[in-house]
């Protein structure tokens, strides 16, 4: 249901080609050049691009191929998952930090309601000047009373002068009017809007204020649902903010000594799942999605997978069972590999038998008795021995003590 509130401003705060500044990295001086990120392991098509590389036609989702023919000097990055989500997950935390409600539009781009922080900061500039020096890097402001009109106007700002739209729709739709129909691949379901752009450039309707001025029964008749959402967002409407909730962050990592594989490989990451469930930020609950990502030797960047569990686990041999496959996706050797909660499951529940064996009986003790005993000594009080490397020459490398599970 798309709305317009009379009161509520939202705020859209965005960082420039984010993903491209982040895997540069201290190799900031090339993005002044024709620069792009190498596709995914796997993949054909090329990441973001810098400002040098657009100006020779060379564009985010190009497959490689097409963009050296455009740019045969074009410079590519191994792609750094792994860096970009947590810079930017320390983004979203400042952001909160200050009292916002953020919902993430992508890796880049935030928005967040600001009519709370009003009174708390005295007013929207003084608002934007708090969230400016949270961030902490060159963002651009956008503000409005939607929250695809407060995108447009930060893509539209420049640098440290946010583009305030308070006037409500009229001042909306007269902003959106001359922008070009592909603008609307910038909303909150752009993905879902893209084939529509398409069509409607094919059928010569160019710019957003052409989309809004056609009739509301011919879109519907034309294009259906999609098409009564996208011309509602060229009249300057949209849907409410969906926010996030601020999850801790929990998370193990482990530096490999040298290029490890096999079954080396496969040890470590059964150490990592046994520190992560012995984790106290735990609290006895269920893990229902991990991200296990690696960082690659000889600055090959990083690997990231993202995985959601068929039900919520807290069993050890399942997780290693689910995990261990998504090893033979990576796509070089490994240097430090980390397992990191996404989201929790609901808290363990037991569920008795009838008549209980006595091995069961046994193992309940147990497992008892290793949570008091962390209770009293703290996590590392119960380890178990997790052989690495059996047949390595260095007695350190052999084994190593993990939590008992």
């Amino acid at each position: 249901m798309f709305a317009l509130s009379a009161t509520d401003l939202i705020a859209c705060v965005l960082v420039p080609r984010f993903e491209l500044v982040i895997t540069a990295g201290r190799r900031s001086g090339l993005l002044g050049a024709p620069v792009a990120i190498a596709p995914e392991p796997g993949g054909q098509r090329i990441g973001e691009v810098s400002a040098a590389a657009e100006a020779f036609g060379v564009g985010r989702g190009m497959r490689l191929g097409e963009a050296l023919a455009r740019c045969r000097q074009l410079i590519l990055l191994p792609p750094d998952p792994s860096a970009v989500q947590e810079r930017w997950e320390r983004v979203l935390g400042a952001l909160e930090s200050t009292g916002a409600a953020v919902e993430t539009l992508g890796q880049g781009v935030a928005c967040f309601d600001i009519g709370g922080l009003l009174r708390l900061y005295g007013g929207v500039q003084a608002v934007l000047g708090v969230v400016l020096t949270a961030v902490g890097m060159p963002v651009r402001c956008g503000v409005a009373q939607a929250r695809f009109v407060a995108v447009m106007a930060a893509r539209g700002a420049r640098p440290r002068q946010p583009l305030i739209l308070a006037g409500g729709q009229r001042q909306a739709r007269e902003f959106l009017a001359p922008l070009p129909i592909e603008a609307l691949n910038h909303a909150a379901h752009g993905d879902a809007l893209e084939p529509l752009t398409q069509t409607l450039r094919r059928l010569g309707i160019g710019t957003l204020g052409e989309l809004a001025a056609l009739p509301r029964a011919h879109v519907a008749d034309r294009f259906g649902r999609v098409g009564l959402e996208a011309r509602e967002l060229a009249l300057g409407y949209d849907t409410p903010l969906r926010t996030r909730q601020p999850a801790e962050a929990v998370c193990e990592s482990l530096e490999l000594p040298e290029s490890s594989g096999g079954e080396q490989l496969e040890r470590a990451l059964g150490l990592l799942v046994d520190r992560l469930l012995a984790r106290p930020e735990r609290r006895g609950r269920t893990l229902r999605a991990v991200i296990l990502s690696a960082t690659l030797v000889e600055g090959g960047g990083s690997w990231r997978q993202q995985v959601t569990f068929r039900e919520s686990l807290s069993d050890p041999v399942r997780m290693r069972l689910a995990l261990t496959p998504r090893l033979q996706l990576l796509p070089a050797p490994v240097q430090a590999l980390t397992l990191t909660v996404e989201r929790f499951g609901p808290a363990t529940g037991e569920q008795r038998a009838l008549l209980e064996e006595p091995a069961r009986a046994r193992a309940t003790r147990l497992r008892e008795a290793v949570r008091q005993t962390r209770a009293g000594a703290g996590p590392e009080a119960v380890l178990r021995i997790l052989y690495i490397d059996p047949r390595s020459r260095y007695p350190e490398r052999r084994a190593i003590l993990t939590p008992f599970e």
